[in-house]
């Protein structure tokens, strides 16, 4: 007798499936937030029900933040050890990024969306881009103390100014981007802002602001 039990699935399958899922939410929670997209909007684009969805993350806000995690592998998967690099390598691989971002807006839009709505009350990201960016800006500040080592010159005081405003920057391009993208070229303005900030630390001039 020919046994017509439904076989579990094996884990390449599973993988798979969790992967589809994560894309679909990238696109859903860029296009209407994580408040606007619903496990349900997300369950219909990939023919699964609510349900399906819960079996695989247990909970909305537990799909949020794989999303999130999910993204930041997605940075690094090209990288040896899978983690960015330090000195002046470091701000070569944020041009480098800001050049594939140009290439992948559905994960950028969802970034942004996030990124904003996180600093609404309550919501389950915020402790997330809490740490993102708190880990974010050591490392910068790390790359340029290690580069003022390396050329034999004292770090500025600017330093941490200078980390948090690299990011700043690249997030501000991003929105813009996805508002006009065909007045504003991502990967080419990213590059100028972050030299500009770098040549500022390494090389200070007068500020022709005064």
């Amino acid at each position: 007798m020919v046994d017509h039990r439904r076989q579990p699935r094996s884990r390449p399958e599973t993988i798979a499936r969790r992967r589809e899922i994560l894309d679909a939410a990238v696109d859903i929670f860029g296009a209407k937030g994580f408040a606007g997209g619903t496990l349900q909007d997300i369950a219909d684009q990939v023919g699964m029900t609510h349900a399906g969805i819960l079996h695989h993350f247990g909970s909305k806000d537990q799909l949020l933040l794989e999303v999130l995690v999910h993204r930041d592998q997605t940075d690094v998967a090209d990288l040896e050890g899978q983690h960015i690099p330090d000195g002046m390598d470091l701000f070569r691989h944020l041009v480098k990024t800001a050049l594939d971002n140009s290439q992948r807006a559905g994960i950028v839009q969802a970034y942004a969306v996030l990124s904003a709505e996180s600093v609404t009350d309550d919501h389950p990201g915020r402790a997330y881009f809490e740490g993102r960016y708190r880990t974010l800006r050591a490392e910068v500040d790390a790359a340029f103390r290690r580069v003022c080592a390396e050329r034999g010159i004292e770090a500025p005081a600017v330093i941490d100014d200078a980390a948090a405003s690299i990011l700043a920057v690249m997030d501000g391009l991003q929105v813009q981007w996805l508002l006009e993208p065909a007045a504003v070229d991502l990967a080419r303005a990213s590059e100028f802002a972050i030299e500009s900030i770098v040549s500022a630390v390494l090389d200070p001039r007068p500020s022709p602001l005064v």
